[in-house]
């Protein structure tokens, strides 16, 4: 039995690319790609972006899930959509932190990875 792929296969890096991309059209705000395979068994890739509030980082992650779906780039999950404080989006392989700008700080992702390879974003 053949079972037809029903996601596009691509590179973590490139997936993580093109989210942070989708992420700077919505005016996501400082956008931070980081490389974190061989440190987390959990993903590959981390994104931290900020948003300006709650209605903002629900629109940012809505609108990674629109695009996944649209481009078929494999979704997992979302958590946090409801209070929009801090939104986790899982792509497999590229995990998703919207904060909204107090929260990021005070959870400081970057710095718990901060062995981690940045990856620079040209937006």
């Amino acid at each position: 039995m053949n079972r037809k792929k029903t996601h596009v296969e691509m590179p973590a890096e490139e997936k993580a690319l093109l989210v942070a991309g989708w992420l700077d059209a919505k005016q996501g705000e400082d956008i931070v790609i980081m490389d974190v395979a061989g440190l987390s068994s959990v993903t590959d890739i981390t994104i931290v972006v900020s948003a300006r509030g709650a209605k903002h980082a629900k629109a940012l992650a809505e609108h990674i899930l629109d695009q996944a779906a649209e481009k078929n780039v494999e979704f997992l999950t979302m958590e946090g959509h409801k209070t929009g404080e801090w939104v986790l989006v899982d792509l497999n392989d590229v995990l998703i932190h919207v904060f909204q700008t107090e929260l990021r700080e005070f959870y400081n992702i970057e710095g718990m990875w901060a062995e981690a390879r940045r990856i620079e974003f040209a937006n």
